[in-house]
């Protein structure tokens, strides 16, 4: 045995390494070898080969004398199996033998050690095995014995079978959240190494469910879990009927029974907590928060047509929405002057500047009504337009200003209210110069740009109505056109049966060119206002017919002929190319012309003269023409049409049609057969009938 203490030097064991071959030379190049020559032992035993001529060979042990630092030269004459701590067995084989040397001494010295895992051996020895016949030594084996106390041998080790855990009730990790081994994971109550002051710092905040060590949490779908109000509801219909031992997350292992719930739950699942991001300033889609630590709201259209009420504005998301409400249950607007809106700095809000407008013509908004109440004594304010627009500037909101449009109204009116509500996200560096519709081409759903050359007034776009209310043209609002998008809007004038039918026309006629003021359109997305050679293409008019033209017509009461109600704007788009890869759609031409109707009042049994509804209306198509011409066909072309059977009604390559590839109805091997032999027997009909007979008998009159 070693010395419990320091390790020994290992200096004198790799001297006597190094000298060992010179002191042995018969060991070299004997008849007789070891196989190794030298084994390094860190076991209770070790086996080595001895082959060559090995009859009549004895094996001996000798143990190194570690007090005298020398390694004794053996007498291979004295038999010699072992000492007191070490055996030595030879077991005869076929090639040679097989040499076993065994430790049989005690360990308990490595077990008792105060440290387990120390880096010196408990046992270091040097052994010589000899083989000799005849008292004349053959070969030696040297094994240097070098046993740690990290190799337990002294323990006791239970003969019992191991006991694997049934996975399919287990996961696989008892703690998945034990992620660094040797220290505590922060937030892992399962982890071992985190002692109970360090989980008292975190126990409020563990992970939960199977990551945080529960392995069998009660899932949704279980019968004896009740229902709560987050759960969905596309699975409140079936439950599992199922012991707490069977859990889904390692793998669907079901024994149990299937059946439906008896409480059904349809409700909408209640809010979710949102966590305050906005101190660190705002990220697209995240909800725009106040400094009471709440939502800011705006009413919002959701995705089956409802209108919500209290609906998050998130950031960078613009909108513009139509919410209808009944008068009965709408309530007085509130002063959103007060409202304080986070910045996106810490500490920092906004201060909405407000402008308040009020509206009377009340039929642009209410509708579903028969009379309108006077908003006196009793009124009540309501909102009818909203418009938000805020400013931003990389992640903060610098300002907020709001328009709305009121109206008031008798606390007792009924009807439908159509309320607008818009919000705008601009950028602070964002100036009022008109915004472009692509680069260099259009992009679809942008507006058509255009320009009146005869006007101060800064004419951008070609509009179309946007009905509201009861849809009247008195007070009617416009939108853009949309590039590549056809539309159709109109409005309605209120007529009794005595209009002046000129005036009807000039009313008309005056109404829809409001819609197209301008005089010349953009021929690209960004062409220049300023220029009008960088595509600026007129815009071709045709005016309505003139009355008097048709003298045969004349204008009597409640009927009016050749009322331009109908304008029509055609625009040419084309492919112009491609910019690196991207296809550059241009505008090629644009026209506007009218189509007239016959207005006649409406009459019954008598005429009564109550304002009837006359509509007129507007729709724009875009029209998609090919770049370019197509290329003249070729002499060759034109002399095959007159035999292609798509182009001529007589098809001669249809004669033979079965016979085709064009025939469908069989295979063409099957078509040729059935031709040839229609053929053949065709051949044998003519051959054997009596035509041939008769000429061969006027044959036969003249000989040659």
């Amino acid at each position: 045995m070693g010395p419990a203490g320091p390790c020994p030097p290992p200096a004198p064991q790799l001297l006597l390494l190094l000298l060992f071959p010179l002191c042995f030379p018969r060991a070299l190049w004997g008849d007789v070898v070891f196989l190794p020559p030298f084994i390094r032992m860190s076991d209770t035993l070790v086996t080595a080969a001895l082959v060559g001529d090995t009859e009549d060979v004895d094996v001996s042990l000798t143990v190194w004398d570690g007090e005298l630092g020398i390694l004794l030269v053996p007498d291979c004459g004295l038999q010699n199996n072992g000492s007191s701590n070490w055996s030595l067995t030879v077991t005869p084989d076929v090639m040679g033998s097989e040499v076993t040397v065994r430790f049989n001494g005690d360990l308990q010295a490595c077990v008792s050690e105060q440290d387990f895992f120390s880096d010196c051996p408990c046992v270091v020895e040097t052994l010589l095995v000899s083989a000799s016949r005849n008292s004349s030594c053959l070969a030696h084996l040297l094994i240097q014995v070098e046993i740690y106390p990290n190799t337990s041998f002294a323990q006791n080790i239970s003969q019992n079978s191991t006991i694997f855990i049934n996975q399919m009730y287990r996961p696989f990790g008892p703690c998945p959240c034990n992620l660094v081994a040797g220290a505590c994971d922060i937030r892992c109550c399962c982890d071992k190494e985190c002692t109970p002051a360090l989980i008292d710092l975190f126990k409020e905040y563990c992970f939960t469910g199977v990551f945080g060590g529960e392995v069998n949490p009660p899932f949704d779908h279980l019968c004896s879990n009740p229902m709560t109000e987050e759960m969905s509801d596309w699975f409140p219909f079936l439950c599992v009927h199922s012991s707490l031992e069977n859990t889904p997350f390692l793998g669907y292992f079901f024994q149990g029974l299937i059946s439906h719930r008896d409480d059904h739950s349809f409700a909408l699942p209640i809010a979710i907590e949102v966590e305050d991001l906005s101190d660190f300033g705002y990220t697209q889609n995240i909800p725009l928060m106040t400094v009471e630590k709440g939502l800011f709201t705006i009413p919002q259209m959701s995705i089956v047509g409802q209108c919500i009420k209290e609906a998050p504005v998130a950031f960078l998301q613009n909108f513009d929405v139509n919410c209808v409400t009944d008068l009965a249950v709408l309530q007085e607007w509130e002063d959103i002057s007060k409202v304080r809106i986070k910045s996106g700095v810490n500490g920092g809000f906004i201060v909405p500047q407000v402008i308040y407008e009020e509206s009377t013509a009340l039929d642009k908004f209410i509708y579903d009504t028969e009379i309108f109440l006077p908003p006196e004594p009793s009124f009540k304010y309501v909102s009818v337009e909203e418009h938000y627009i805020f400013k931003w500037k990389e992640t903060t909101i610098a300002e907020l200003k709001i328009k709305v449009i009121g109206a008031k109204i008798n606390v007792d009116q009924q009807g439908i209210l159509m309320q607008r509500f818009k919000v705008t996200f601009l950028s602070f560096d964002t100036t009022d110069s008109p915004k472009r519709s692509g680069n260099p081409g259009y992009c679809f759903g942008k507006p058509v740009r255009a320009l009146n050359i005869g006007s101060e007034d800064n004419i951008t776009t070609l509009n179309l109505w946007r009905p509201v209310g009861r849809g009247l043209c008195t007070g009617i609002e416009t939108i853009p056109v949309l590039f590549g998008e056809d539309a159709v809007s109109g409005c309605f004038l209120e007529l009794g049966i005595d209009e002046n039918c000129t005036q009807l026309r000039a009313e008309v006629t005056n109404r829809l060119n409001s819609l197209v003021q301008a005089t010349h359109v953009a021929k690209k997305g960004n062409s220049d206002y300023y220029n009008l050679l960088d595509g600026w293409l007129e815009i071709i008019r045709r005016d309505a017919p003139f009355s008097g033209d048709n003298l045969h017509l004349k204008d009597i009461k409640g009927l009016c002929h050749d009322v331009p109600a109908v304008m029509t704007i055609r625009l040419l788009i084309s492919d112009g190319g491609n910019l690196e890869g991207v296809p550059q759609h241009m505008i090629l031409g644009a026209e506007v012309s009218f189509s007239s109707v016959t207005w006649q009042f409406p009459c019954g049994m008598n005429c009564e003269d109550k304002p009837s509804l006359f509509p007129i209306s507007v729709s724009v198509q875009f029209i998609a023409i090919p770049p370019q011409l197509s290329e003249p066909l070729t002499s060759f072309q034109i002399s095959y049409w007159s035999h292609d059977c798509t182009y001529n009604e007589v098809c001669w390559p249809e004669l033979i049609f079965p016979l085709s590839r064009n025939y469908q109805g069989e295979s063409y091997s099957s078509s040729i057969a059935k031709s040839l032999m229609l053929a053949f027997i065709l051949t044998v009909i003519v051959l054997f009938s009596n035509i041939w007979m008769k000429i061969f008998s006027i044959w036969d009159l003249f000989p040659i």
